[in-house]
């Protein structure tokens, strides 16, 4: 049984429409920081959340379309940018707590 044939397709379109227009609005502003973002960890939280939303995009189309294909390089790209995030955690403890 399919998300449409639970809830009634007219909601599930609905509401991930607004889910869509929410995420761009989001992905706008964490733009605005990743290009405005004073430091280097601000730059790098902001690319950090991007990938969150594309990972989300992914997932909500997934949902929208009632199609499981992209719902593995949704898992992949979450794993990615945490391995990223985690990373250059590791790379600013050693550059600043070093000396």
């Amino acid at each position: 049984m399919t998300f449409g044939a639970l809830l009634g397709a007219d909601v599930v379109r609905v509401a991930t429409s607004i889910a869509f227009t929410v995420m761009a609005l989001a992905a706008a502003l964490t733009l605005w920081r990743l290009v405005r973002g004073p430091t280097v960890p601000d730059r790098v939280a902001a690319l950090d959340l991007l990938t969150i939303f594309v990972v989300g995009a992914m997932v909500t189309s997934a949902i929208h379309y009632e199609s499981p294909v992209l719902l593995q390089p949704a898992v992949a790209l979450a794993l990615l940018g945490f391995l990223g995030t985690v990373a250059f955690a590791k790379y600013v403890l050693r550059r600043f707590f070093s000396s």
